[in-house]
């Protein structure tokens, strides 16, 4: 097949819609050239052409959803369209204009600055969906950056896109992994010591990237009109199933945004409840990286919890403050909802409604923490005292988070109160690091607590229980270790670990005999190697 009709092939699986660019004001400079953009919501600007598009990895899930099969995601055009280097007809591609909190302080103006949007496409069962480039160049909000991104970010951010999406976690998805052909210096961990490394293009794909930081921009300049305006498309277009309360004219108004808040609010909780069920940490919890649709977006500096530390960030920018640390997320969330009620608080003009509507992240968020650590547990009712004695004993030792749950599932509790503290607690030695901080008064805690988990759990029909415990308890996630190996292969042109990674982590609840070199702990060499705990905020 020809170049041109492997573009025309590619053409008639879209429908684009492009919605966000026609019905919202663009920024009226054509030039290319970083700038302070006013009165607008993005800027045209197409992606820099690379000197070799090649293929690394794509997700045929992500590409099933926009309508492309196997044979065009693996032809020569699709690498080209999702480098950066043509367009397919009817794309219009642009950088979102925003603002943010980064670390409590306002940032100001930021954007789109290594992410271009391609398009808008309306797939055959009428879902919409953004397709948006990482790395493909600078734009008017790239500030003092090239707007591009290397191979190691982008193998983390591809396979994690899609390792969330598997595990029932609300995220962006990846379609597709290429590498450019070119180098991009990068000083990974900002200590004076910068290295050439391969470039690559990761095209994610979401129904809409649209982030708090939007709405806060216009807000921060007194932009009342044009605020009013993306709230209304937002809830419009993003929002189109959610029946909200509207004028007798049908006209948007504060009962319905008071309402589309509280959406969010609930969303947003949702998310981070999964967050926490999973062991994830984003990292950078900035208000332009919180996503208006509760979903995952931005997967820099994230990192799992393998050692069971509610106060670790595996962001090295973060590292003294802690802001974003594990057991923080829920309210860094919070705090960050608040400032987007700030934000449309022109619209409204009262307080106390944007409160109620903020009320809904804490209830909502509560009762989905006691569904979700019951189901962790395997119970149909929450108990506050077995859990909270659990969360107290797990940090106390170097403990698997993801270990010790799955080992626990496995578990049928007979006989248990006979049994001496070692012999209850050795199914679950395999989830501990270091053995030698089993003391015996440590095991006789845990052995104390295993008794009052199986006076409950003995309630549960056995089968029911472990079902219900492995659903919600993956044996499989990604490891920043297991990001580095794959990584490591690749820089070398051996792109087959990638592709393992993504196969094993479709199914990261299933046992995958083949597979449990990928279930193991951190090993010990990975503890402080670059990469495989704490990353910084460099691509």
């Amino acid at each position: 097949m020809g170049a041109t009709a492997e573009i025309a092939a590619l053409k008639s699986a879209l429908r684009f819609d492009n919605r966000f660019v026609s019905d919202l004001p663009g920024d009226d400079e054509p030039r290319n050239y970083v700038r302070q953009v006013a009165n607008a919501c993005y800027s045209l600007v197409e992606p820099t052409a690379v000197a070799a598009p090649r293929l690394v990895a794509y997700a045929r899930e992500v590409a099933s959803l926009l309508g492309f099969d196997d044979q065009q995601c693996t032809s020569d055009a699709f690498a080209r369209v999702f480098a950066g280097n043509e367009l397919i007809p009817g794309m219009q591609p642009f950088a979102m204009r925003y603002g943010g909190h980064q670390f409590g302080n306002w940032a100001g103006q930021l954007g789109d600055g290594r992410a271009i949007n391609l398009g808008e496409t309306v797939n055959h069962q009428g879902e919409r969906w953004m397709m948006q480039l990482k790395g493909a160049g600078p734009t008017p909000y790239s500030r003092t950056a090239d707007g591009l991104a290397v191979l190691r970010s982008s193998v983390r951010e591809f396979l994690c896109s899609e390792a969330m999406h598997h595990l029932g976690v609300p995220t962006t998805r990846a379609l597709s992994l290429v590498l450019t052909g070119e180098s991009v210096v990068r000083d990974m961990f900002y200590d004076g010591n910068p290295r050439a490394e391969p470039g690559a293009v990761v095209c994610r794909v979401a129904p809409s990237f649209t982030r708090f930081g939007n709405f806060q921009i216009f807000a921060a300049q007194g932009e009342e009109a044009l605020l009013k305006q993306f709230v209304d498309h937002t809830i419009t277009i993003d929002f189109a199933g959610l029946e909200l309360p509207r004028g007798d004219d049908g006209a948007l108004n504060k009962d319905c945004y008071i309402e589309w808040l509280a959406e969010v609010c609930r969303r947003t909780a949702v998310m981070i409840v999964h967050w926490q069920r999973v062991g994830f940490v984003h990292g950078v919890m900035n208000t332009d990286n919180m996503s208006i649709l509760g979903l995952t977006i931005d997967y820099g500096p994230y990192g799992w919890l393998e050692d069971f530390d509610p106060g670790w960030t595996p962001n090295t920018t973060d590292a003294q403050g802690r802001r974003y640390r594990y057991g923080h997320q829920p309210q860094i969330a919070l705090w960050n909802l608040v400032q987007l009620a700030n934000a449309i608080y022109p619209l409204i003009g009262e307080t106390e409604p944007l409160e109620q509507a903020l009320n809904q992240y804490g209830e909502v968020f509560e009762r989905e923490w006691q569904a979700m650590m019951s189901a962790k547990l395997g119970l149909s009712e929450y108990d506050a005292s077995l859990i909270d004695t659990l969360l107290d004993l797990l940090p106390r030792v170097e403990t698997d988070m993801t270990q010790f749950y799955r080992k626990l599932s496995e578990l049928d509790g007979q006989r248990t109160e006979a049994m001496s503290d070692a012999a209850l607690v050795e199914p679950l030695r395999a989830a501990f690091y270091v053995q030698d901080q089993l003391s015996d008064a440590y095991l006789h805690e845990l052995a104390g607590w295993l008794k009052q988990y199986w006076a409950l759990a003995r309630n549960e029909p056995a089968q029911s229980r472990q079902a219900v415990m492995r659903a919600v308890n993956p044996k499989y996630v990604l490891r920043n270790y297991l990001a580095q190996l794959a990584i490591d292969k690749a820089e070398e042109g051996d792109f087959s670990m990638v592709s393992e990674l993504l196969d094993t982590l479709r199914a990261p609840y299933a046992e995958q005999s083949e597979r449990e070199i990928y279930a193991a702990k951190r090993p010990d060499w990975a503890r402080q190697r670059a990469g495989c705990s704490m990353l910084s905020c460099s691509s």
